[in-house]
């Protein structure tokens, strides 16, 4: 199966990518079926050959979704971009409102819990 990836080429701290045609299992330092383009992220240029694209498209490769949301704002596709942010790890915090009352709730809880237990004690104990 083909994809269409960013493959980064430059140097340290000046990075610079080829949008490139490829086995989408095969590592991107290797070889590429076609380059159909570039993007600098530092300048914030890129080139897209919007014909090729749509060709390797049609035949069946899959762009990444980054190069999609390229291929988007370069016009050389239809369609709203997708979202690429990094999901977060950590669970969404509660509200403060909830976290108070979840938290009287469970004072509570375990102030019930204590004087059963003391109640039950007390009918434990034979008195003489």
């Amino acid at each position: 199966m083909l994809a269409i990836k960013l493959k980064k080429i430059g140097k340290k701290h000046q990075p610079s990518f080829r949008l490139v045609v490829t086995e989408k299992r095969s590592k991107l330092v290797g070889r590429y079926v076609e380059d159909i383009g570039w993007l600098d992220p530092k300048s914030k240029e890129f080139k897209v050959n919007a014909e090729r694209a749509n060709y390797w498209i049609k035949v069946g490769a899959q762009p990444t979704d980054t190069v999609h949301n390229l291929l988007v704002k370069a016009g050389a596709i239809k369609g709203p971009k997708i979202a690429v942010h990094a999901k977060s790890k950590k669970a969404p915090a509660q509200p403060v409102a909830e976290a108070v009352v979840s938290a009287e709730a469970a004072v509570e809880s375990a102030e019930e819990i204590k004087e059963e237990k003391t109640e039950q004690a007390a009918q434990e104990t034979p008195t003489e």
